[in-house]
């Protein structure tokens, strides 16, 4: 079964960018488990400052499973994912046309070349 790719995006606040990546740099051992366990694969997270001083976060990963909402679910509602996002969201202001539920906005794949 091919992956389904997921691209996604959310303004990183510039402020708390150094401690964006210092988080980052040093993922939780158990998030990287349970994003394994999740089905998620490939995951990437890739910053760009606009020439207005913006700062935007690309996220790209491969889900490899075949019930993706429950998977996303079940990593919701683990404890360790829960404080993770605590100490992450407040480094990121969502878009503000993003769609109801998200944080992070989700990308249309426009192209793709294996």
């Amino acid at each position: 079964m091919n992956p389904t790719r997921y691209g996604s995006v959310v303004e990183l606040k510039p402020e708390l960018a150094a401690e964006y990546k210092r988080l980052h740099a040093a993922v939780w051992p158990e998030v990287l488990r349970l994003l394994t366990a999740a089905h998620i694969h490939n995951y990437s997270i890739f910053c760009r400052r606009l020439p207005d001083g913006r700062l935007y976060l690309f996220s790209y990963f491969e889900y490899t499973g075949s019930d993706f909402a429950g998977d996303m679910a079940r990593l919701a509602a683990e404890p360790v994912t829960q404080d993770w996002w605590r100490v992450c969201k407040p480094c990121h202001t969502p878009l503000p046309d993003r769609a109801e539920g998200e944080w992070w906005a989700e990308m249309e794949e426009v192209f793709h070349l294996d």
